[in-house]
């Protein structure tokens, strides 16, 4: 009888663990920046409504995005440029790799 009660106890927590990271709030728009420490933000713009998330360890991962399309600008430390990305489609529930954006100084 313990058993039973452990193992439902287990599948209830496991069922809100994954029901507490899903995303239902918008899309989202993901990417990699190299090299890794050479931007610390980045923006998704729509219209007047920006989006922004800091850039950790070279990647980042902008969500709870509106449906539509984004531009998105990568925040370059000097000596880079900053980088801007037009035309970033944005799908609810739905992410957008960006992939690799390489920086030039």
């Amino acid at each position: 009888m313990r058993s039973v009660r452990v193992s439902i106890f287990a599948l209830a927590a496991a069922a809100v663990a994954v029901l507490a990271f899903r995303n239902t709030d918008g899309g989202t728009i993901s990417g990699k920046v190299a090299p890794l420490d050479g931007a610390s933000m980045v923006w998704a713009i729509r219209g007047a409504d920006s989006l922004k998330t800091d850039i950790a360890d070279g990647t980042f991962s902008v969500q709870g995005a509106e449906e539509g399309t984004y531009t998105v600008i990568i925040d370059a430390k000097q000596p880079f440029k900053n980088v801007t990305i037009s035309n970033v489609k944005v799908e609810v529930g739905k992410v957008t790799d960006l992939g690799e954006i390489r920086l030039e100084q």
